[in-house]
């Protein structure tokens, strides 16, 4: 029987606690469509009590200057994590229904990872530099930058990879010298919940500078944007969301990160082994049901060797398809939410429609027993259609691939770089020299050439274009939570 942590609850200055007004919602297991706990539905008192909370301790503790005090709750919040593994993996099984595989990657380890990493920059990180001394206007100055933190940041995170993303913004912010509200979403609370009762029992942090509320409502956890005592919205998720949070901020000028979406393109050219990279890419696009926003969902192959490519990739889709998360062999668990499947399955009703047709899958997934009551789509495999439909166009987040011909090298950059988004990709040719020389026309924040592995913590992930604003993790991910000032004194 799985061990899960105890109740979700808010932290608000210090404090775990429910909801003001008591009330809470369910968590449901995706896998199975059945509660598993409750989470505080946090009021809009909560909301302003965390946002006080986090300013008092900003302006009037000394959390911002004391990097020795940083380090050292960092570092014990880095060792508890680890200290509750276990429960903290299965409740990402249960709650997100995340395949047990990736928490040796995303689901866990790397982020967990990533909170040391950002800890080891914050103690040798050079908050002060010297530019030395010039005479602008003939005054001899000696003029000094020094980095600050921006102050108060509302860390708002989706839920398809929470610890990822949750540790992703709080490890810096905090490591800056911000204090951090937290708001995950509302079919993911828990882990959030659980991150920052782990905060408030097992390290030193002082009241106010981490805080978690679960509000469900748009409405109440729309404040975040809003708030003039908020210095900078971090944002992660959907491209029409972070619009509507940068145009909320925008009255009050904050600070905006904002990692969107995605629909990367895998460019095969034509010296490459077409059904191995095809192969791989389609075993890329059913990890986690395909709920990643930079996984290559566009298949983009030479035309020669497109009926190849094609059968390459639904044999593999075939063979992993839909699986209990919990099972160790499970690639392609179910997909968040009801509402995310009749999403993905109202796409997949345009393809046959527009002239395209499956390879494999196609279809909502049907399960036996408990998982029955789950969230499944069947991997898909989708050919026929061109870059300019709406399955290439649009952001999917499930485990569907869409299979477009291309004419050369150039034409596959053409069609790469054919997308509002900007997220992700990959090249492979059988030389890495073209295979740059490709990766280096399309224009996305993070490539993988040949097989090469970007994801890391101290590797900047972000995109152009539509997919956002602004670098998560590496030292440009720390680096967005803080401000510059330059100083002159007389020489």
């Amino acid at each position: 029987m799985t061990t899960l942590p105890p109740p979700a609850r808010l932290l608000v200055d210090g404090k775990l606690t429910a909801a003001s007004d008591g009330a809470t919602y369910p968590i449901l297991n995706p896998a199975t469509g059945q509660p598993i706990g409750a989470a505080p539905d946090a009021t809009a008192d909560d909301v302003e009590a965390a946002i006080a909370a986090a300013r008092v301790a900003f302006d009037e503790s000394g959390w911002a200057t004391d990097r020795e005090l940083r380090v050292r709750c960092l570092r014990q919040l880095h060792a508890a994590l680890l200290e509750n593994a276990d429960a903290f993996k299965a409740l990402t099984t249960v709650e997100v229904g995340m395949p047990t595989f990736m928490m040796g990657a995303a689901g866990f380890d790397v982020p967990v990872d990533g909170l040391r990493w950002v800890t080891d920059l914050l103690e040798e990180y050079a908050f002060s530099t010297d530019l030395g001394v010039a005479s602008p206007m003939g005054i001899a100055s000696r003029r000094t930058v020094h980095r600050e933190p921006v102050g108060v940041v509302a860390a708002i995170t989706p839920w398809n990879v929470p610890t990822q993303i949750n540790l992703a913004k709080i490890g810096p912010a905090l490591a800056a010298g911000c204090t951090v509200v937290l708001k995950p979403a509302p079919d993911t609370p828990w882990l959030a919940c659980e991150l920052g009762r782990i905060a408030a029992e097992h390290t030193d942090l002082p009241p106010g500078v981490l805080n978690v509320v679960t509000p469900r409502s748009n409405e109440v956890a729309s404040v975040l944007a809003t708030d003039s005592r908020i210095d900078m919205v971090s944002f992660t998720g959907s491209t029409s969301t972070g619009k509507a949070i940068m145009a909320a901020a925008a009255p009050t000028l904050k600070k905006v990160f904002l990692e969107l979406g995605g629909k990367s393109a895998a460019v095969v050219l034509d010296d490459a082994d077409v059904a191995a990279s095809a192969g791989a890419t389609a075993f890329a696009a059913c990890i986690h049901a395909g709920q990643g926003c930079a996984l290559t969902t566009r298949l983009v192959v030479p035309r020669a060797q497109y009926d190849v490519a094609v059968e390459a990739a639904a044999a593999v889709m075939e063979s992993i398809g839909a699986k209990d998360p919990s099972d160790p062999g499970a690639i392609c668990g179910p997909v968040i939410s009801a509402v995310q499947r009749d999403r993905v399955a109202a796409y997949l009703d345009l393809v046959e429609a527009d002239g395209g047709s499956f390879a494999t899958g196609g279809t909502v997934a049907t399960m036996d027993g408990e998982l029955a009551g789950g969230y499944w789509i069947a991997p898909t495999v989708v050919a026929g259609l061109d870059n300019g439909s709406r399955l290439a166009q649009e952001e999917i987040f499930g485990p569907v691939l869409v299979v477009i011909p291309h004419d050369g090298d150039d034409d596959a950059v053409r069609i790469a770089n054919e997308s509002d988004y900007g997220l992700s990709g990959s090249v492979d040719s059988g030389s890495l020299d073209r295979a740059k020389t490709v990766a280096a026309r399309i224009r996305t924040g993070t490539m993988a050439v040949n097989g090469g592995v970007w994801f890391s913590p101290d590797a900047p992930f972000g995109g152009y274009k539509h997919s956002g604003i602004g670098r998560e993790m590496g030292v440009a991910g720390f680096e967005e939570y803080l401000e510059t000032k330059v100083v002159a004194e007389p020489a």
